[in-house]
């Protein structure tokens, strides 16, 4: 049986994620999705096209590229660079960044800065 904290913590991240899918399900009629993906030992990102439902682009902390990188700020970064050139070589210049339940800080800020700085406009 689960405490209450959990149960309490899990209802929050599944209102957490309606609330951005909603949001989402509004912009994303016209743009492409950039999701966000968060485990305990690796980050990656995606460039998705709802309309097609196709993956664009997609990258992570477990790719060739990444060496030995894993789930830090640096990693984040690379994925967040990364993910941006993959896009803007298939053509995609604005997307609609979807975090998923993920807060909107630490590892997924530094992904979302690291791909602005690189030319994706959200």
């Amino acid at each position: 049986m689960k405490s209450k904290s959990k149960v309490k913590i899990n209802k929050i991240r599944i209102k957490r994620t309606f609330r951005v899918r909603k949001h989402l399900k509004a912009c994303a009629s016209f743009k492409h999705r950039l999701c966000v993906t968060r485990s305990l030992k690796h980050i990656s990102a995606q460039v998705i096209n709802d309309k097609t439902g196709e993956t664009v682009a997609a990258i992570s902390t477990m790719s060739k590229k990444a060496g030995d990188l894993s789930r830090s700020k640096e990693g984040a970064a690379f994925v967040g660079k990364e993910i941006a050139v993959l896009a803007k070589e298939k053509g995609v210049e604005e997307v609609v960044f979807d975090r998923g339940a993920n807060k909107y800080h630490g590892l997924v800020a530094a992904l979302a800065d690291a791909a602005r700085e690189n030319g994706l406009k959200f």
